[in-house]
Order: C-alpha cells, then structure tokens, then sequence
C-alpha cells in the first residue's frame, strides 16, 4: 500500500538494507526528547472498526491469570485487559519522527517477574528506514525506557509472524537475547538497556530471514534460522549462554526449511516446531511439524496432514505451517495452525497424545461475528481465517485458545464456539476520510486492505461491514457531492470491479456500468463535482484522466488533466475542478466541468508525490495546498494566485469542520509543524494562529494521509493513522 510511508501490504519481502556493522558497539537508552504540551485538551478514541490488521503474535504471561500481549505489523502493541475485555494500546506515544518504530518485530515478558514487558520495535529493513529500537517497561507497558539499536528490524516484511525473536533468559532475568533479520543475535545483560552481538554460528545474509525464533526450554535457548538452504542446520541452542551450536538430527527438506515458531512442553520436555518452506505469511506452500525430546535429542515428525495433497477441484493443497502453542497444565497438548492455505482454508490442530493424533478445530467451529460483521466479507458467513501464525493458548484455560488472522484475533473458551477477541485492538491503514453535512453517518472511512466503511456509530463495528457491491480490498478514492451529499462515490481494488455510487449517503451502493480499462490495473483516485452530475477518475502516474457524465455508464479520456493527479472538485460550483501537478509545482482548474482543464498557478514548491489540495467548504475557490515540508499555501480566486501561510512551516494533511461558536470560517484542522515537532493543530481564524489538540501519549506515528473536522460537531475531528485505524478527538468536557 502506499508512497514512501508504506502501509503494510506494500513491502512484503523487498531488499534488505546492507548489515550494517558486523560487531555492535553498546548503545545507551535514552530518554525521548521533549514534546510542548497541547494547548487544548482533547480526549481521544479509536473509530471502532474491529480490527482488520494483521495480528502477527499473542503472548499470554505463564505467570499472571488474564494477562497477555498482542503485537502487529504496523500498528503497535497491546496489553489485554481482562476486568473490560479489551486490548489497551501501548505504542501511541510514538511519533511523526517514530513511525517505523509502530511495527512491532517481537515481545517478551519474564515468567519471574510479571510486571516486565520489553518490546522490539521496527517495522522495515529497508535502507530507507530507520534503524529499531527496544522498549522496556517495568509497568506492563504503562510507562516506558527506551534503547536505540544500530540494526533494522524487519515487523512489516516477510517473516513478521514468526517468533518471537525477543528472549529473557530462562536463568537470568537480567539478560535478554534479540534475533536480528540481517545482524546475528544480539544480547543484553542489563535488562535491554545495552545491547551486543555475540558469536552466532551461522552466517547473515543482507537480504534473508536470519533469526526467526527464540525459545527457552528448560534452562536451555534454542534459536530458528531462516537462511537455510533446507540442507544446512536452521535450529541452534546453547546450554551455558555463550557458546551455540547445531542441534543435532534436525529434520531437513524443503518442508522443514524454515523454523517459524516453536513452544516447550515442560511436562514432557519436547519442543514443538512448525516449519515452511518459506517465512510466510505469503509464499508457503510446503510446511511440517516436528517435535525433539530436549532430554535424549530424539526427534519426531508429528505433522498433522502434509501438504500437496489433491484438492476437489483438481488443484493441490499447497500450505506451510505457522502457529505453536503448548498447553502448560496438561501434558502433550499442543495446538498448531496452517498458514497460507487457500484452497481448503487454514486451520488450527490440536493434539492431546504429543502429536501422533490431531483434530481440526475448524471442522466444528461456530463463528459469531455480530460485533465485527465485515469479517463475513460480504458473503454469508466468515471463514476461519488466513496468515495464521500467531497462535496462543492460555496457561489457566486449557480451552482458551486464540489465533491471529490478516484482520482480526479469534478466540474460543470450549474449542467450538469462536468470537473476535479484537475490543480496543484497531490495526488499519487509513487512506480516506469523508464527515458528511447530513445523514445518519457522521464518518465514511477508506482504508488499506478493509475496502470502505460506513459508520452510522463510532463506537461500535459498521453494521454494514465493508461496502459491498463491489466488496474493495484497498481503497482508492472516495468522495461526495457537496451540494448533494447522499452521492458518493469510491474507487478501489476489486476482483468484481474498481468503482462504485451510492444515492443513500453510503449505505447501499452499486458498481459503475463500466470503467475505463486502466481501471483494474492501477485504481486511483476518484471525485464527483459539487451536484453529482460528473465524475472525474484518475489512474496513477503517466496515465491519463478520465471524465463521466452518465453516473459511470461511459467513460472519455480528459487529455488536459495532468497525467497521475489528484482531481478536487470546488463545492460550490458544479463546473469548477481542480488539479495540482506534483512534477511541475502547477496548479490546473477546470471552468467547464471537467471536460478541459488548464494551467494557473505555476512554480509552487513540489518534487514530491505526498501533497494535499483542499477546498473549504461553501467556499468556491477556496484552495488550501498542503506541501509538506514546503508549507502551506492558499488561494482565494480559484488557483490563479497562492500566498504562503505563515504561521507554520509544514503542513501534510488539512481539513475542514464546524466553525466555532462566533466564528464565521469553518474550523481549520492540520497535521503539520508551527513549531519543533509534528502534531494534530486546530485553528478557528483560518490559520492565522494554531493550538495543538494532541498530547505526547497521543501521536500514532505517520498521520499524514488524511484530516478531517466533523461539520456537524464542533471541535471534533478524524485522523487517518498508518497502522491504527481512525483516531477521533473531542474537546474534554
């Protein structure tokens, strides 16, 4: 998903950065730097969605009934709250400068000391990224010290759901190990604040896996190793903590070429391993199960059903292996789940005989979705699920299991009957926001991977789900008519089409008659003009616009609209739209509807594909140009002139809201720079003065793709984070 703050499906493997010491030197933690303080006080809440990100890891503490942690790809980590029954989020104090720290790469907690929590934070390995950094807290995750590691972690890419790569010492609780991607295993011996590489013996690769997992059993470590050429070992340990070495008689092959998770029965002293031929949570197709008896290095391959088989409709059940879990009260319990399963759909298997029989818990699984009913997918029910690799099982419930998916954490308390256990947990992308002047919805989302919602609430999961008819994966566009605001309209990636109107605000919708070939390809952005009459569909750099007039029944290039922009449509007249053309610093409009459009501002600051026009409500010509670090400029005459707005010096996103009380200008919202730092401004004097409305617990990472106030609330405003969902803040009352 996405331009340079990639949401995550767009880097899903990619080329690693260069390892970029061969031995680390010490790195002190440090302190954050200091944040002014908001100038309004805001309370501030999740849009509820139910999910709909990649769960990549739970972890239930083995010594605290009802405690347990949940890390994602892109959008932070959580601690589950069991008097509410809900996740409270724990990286929200991450900020602008910190958004490649919001992917969480691994956890751990210490069974001796229940209250430590230490995190591994970053999300690429790309050499655009930033380096990672660990997390250690001596609250449950209330209140944090951080270190800065000199190495990338990798929680967005391939491998994100194997683990954890995050380790305390089964003898010493003082020390922690950490396996890297690209940089070896490195070690703590004061608790995460300072960290060392250690003699490893294997090899990194600057574009492999590394290490994948770390897991105590006994008084022993064991580490996965996911560069194998499935010939070579993939699975180490070490007895005394300083010298590591092959674990005699591992399984090889390319089903057992990957080590993804591994879990220690304590009772029988066998550790579980599922392997893939392939990291996942993409690219498996072969996987198996063995288990080693720690005390005589026997090993056994208990793979409950071995992939290649034949499906009923003549393809082949091609999958790997991903989750492990150990049951800690009784003895050979062990659950396992598939990963990469699409033709039979994955599953979980469960064994209480140490492997030599399974069950599948999907054959008799009941699915109870109300409270999250988009999971159904538009279809009648949902299924149980795909990119199962976070499996945990809880060591005071022998039949509390949970299972992360791409959307969503299922949970069971009788190994039948399963429900989200997703409450507070929001992981999505946001591209889009729409707060219509009118309606039962006062929010239309657009997101990464999720399609479109409509919230009729925002304290509850769409009714609707996601829009249907067509059922988008990632959403593109979306817009309304501003003077007939039941029109909206919505572009996106689709198998059954690309685009889509609604006459009922977003309730219903139907597809358009036709598209314009690109459209199935390289869906982009879409608007329609202030009275619904005409639609204006853009398709991505270097290819042209195109214009309807007939509700999306034909389609005809518009060869004067920049190639690759953004249309905007003016809110008050049906014939004004408007273009900005990043390559060129220009400012195009179109008089006549959409048919032709023309050059008028020139030589504004660009170069670059991250910028936003906007339109102040009830204004025509009203511009508002948000070019990042460039500033922030406005035009009153339609684009034909724009003055710098002084009063700060970045502006990524802008939108507009309820005017306050006296005032006769909508309310102004940014997320932009007047001073030092990257913050949520409100203004009720357009521009000419600001008061930040977030706080330092609330800052969400890369909140750059979209703003919007609520027109019907003052003060209220949605934000559209990269990793968790829509944020919504009120005045406190």
């Amino acid at each position: 998903m996405r331009t340079f703050h990639l949401s995550r499906r767009a880097v899903l493997a990619g080329t690693a950065a260069t390892a970029a010491v061969a031995a680390l030197p010490m790195v002190q933690g440090h302190a954050q730097a200091a944040v002014p303080a908001a100038g309004g006080a805001y309370r501030w809440r999740n849009v509820v969605q139910g999910g709909t990100g990649f769960v990549t890891g739970v972890l239930f503490h083995p010594s605290v009934r009802g405690l347990a942690y949940a890390r994602t790809d892109i959008g932070g980590a959580y601690r589950w709250d069991d008097r509410t029954d809900r996740w409270i989020p724990l990286t929200d104090h991450l900020g602008w400068d910190d958004w490649n720290l919001l992917g969480v790469e691994a956890m751990a907690v210490d069974p001796a000391h229940p209250n430590r929590l230490y995190l591994a934070l970053g999300t690429y390995a790309q050499s655009w990224a930033g380096n990672g950094a660990v997390l250690r807290s001596e609250d449950r995750g209330a209140t944090w010290k951080r270190t800065d590691l000199t190495v990338k972690l990798g929680a967005n890419e391939d491998g994100r759901g194997c683990g954890e790569r995050l380790l305390v010492d089964p003898r010493d609780s003082d020390t922690l190990w950490l396996g890297t991607r690209h940089d070896g295993l490195l070690r703590s011996t004061d608790r995460g604040a300072t960290w060392q590489a250690v003699n490893f013996p294997a090899t990194p690769s600057a574009t492999g896996q590394g290490i994948t997992l770390l897991v105590a059993a006994g008084r022993g470590v064991y580490a996965g190793w996911g560069d194998s050429d499935g010939a070579s070992a993939n699975l180490y340990r070490t007895a005394d903590g300083t010298t590591w070495e092959a674990v005699p008689g591992q399984p090889a092959g390319t089903a057992a070429k990957v080590p993804v998770r591994a879990a220690y029965d304590r009772h029988t002293r066998e550790l579980y391993v599922t392997y893939g031929n392939a990291p996942g949570p993409n690219g498996q197709s072969d996987g198996s199960v063995h288990k080693l008896r720690t005390s005589t290095g026997k090993w056994t391959e208990v793979t409950p059903v071995k992939p290649g088989g034949p499906t009923s409709d003549g393809g082949t059940d091609s999958f790997g292996y991903g989750g492990c879990a150990v049951d800690a009260r009784r003895p050979g319990t062990v659950v396992v789940s598939t990963n990469n399963r699409w033709s039979l759909v994955d599953t979980l298997y469960r064994t209480t005989d140490g492997g030599r029989t399974w069950t599948s818990l999907k054959d008799k699984a009941v699915f109870d979705v109300s409270e999250t009913p988009y999971l159904k997918w538009g279809a009648d029910k949902p299924k149980f699920g795909w990119w199962i690799q976070a499996v945990g099982l809880d060591p005071f419930d022998s039949r509390h299991v949970v299972y992360g998916t791409g959307a969503t954490l299922y949970g069971t308390r009788d190994l039948k009957n399963w429900a989200p256990e997703i409450r507070g947990l929001e992981e999505a992308s946001i591209r889009q926001l729409i707060s219509p002047p009118a309606g039962e919805a006062h929010l239309i989302s657009g997101s990464g991977d999720i399609g479109v919602m409509y919230h009729e609430r925002l304290t509850a999961s769409p009714s609707r789900g996601m829009a249907s008819n067509p059922v988008f994966g990632t959403s593109t566009g979306l817009a309304l008519a501003a003077a007939k605001p039941s029109y909206v309209v919505r572009a996106g990636w689709g198998d059954h089409g690309n685009g889509a109107w609604s006459d009922d605000g977003g309730r219903t919708w139907s597809p358009f008659e036709s598209q314009p070939s690109m459209a199935k390809s390289a869906p982009g952005p879409i608007t329609t003009n202030a009275d619904g009459s005409v639609l204006l569909w853009s398709f991505g750099a270097g290819n042209p616009g195109f214009r309807s007039a007939d509700n999306g029944g034909s389609w005809s290039e518009v060869a004067s609209f920049p190639k690759g922009a953004v249309p905007v449509a003016d809110p008050v007249d049906p014939s004004r739209l408007y273009a900005f053309d990043t390559t060129t610093g220009t400012l195009f409009a179109s008089t006549d509807s959409g048919r032709t459009f023309t050059a008028r501002a020139t030589g504004l600051n660009s170069g670059d594909a991250e910028f936003q026009l906007a339109v102040a409500p009830g204004r025509s010509g009203d511009l508002w140009l948000s070019l990042k670090w460039n500033g922030l400029y406005r035009s009153t005459d339609g684009g034909a002139t724009f003055t710098k707005v002084g009063t700060c010096w970045a502006s990524y996103t802008l939108g507009f809201g309820k005017a306050a009380e006296g005032a006769s200008y909508p309310a102004v919202y940014m997320v932009g720079s007047t001073e030092s730092i990257t913050a949520v401004y409100r203004s009720d004097d357009e521009a000419k003065s600001w008061t930040r409305i977030n706080d330092d617990q609330h800052q969400w990472g890369w909140i750059g793709a979209a703003i919007s106030g609520d027109p019907r609330v003052y003060g209220r405003v949605y934000i559209a984070t990269n990793g968790r969902g829509v944020q919504y803040g009120e005045p406190a009352r």
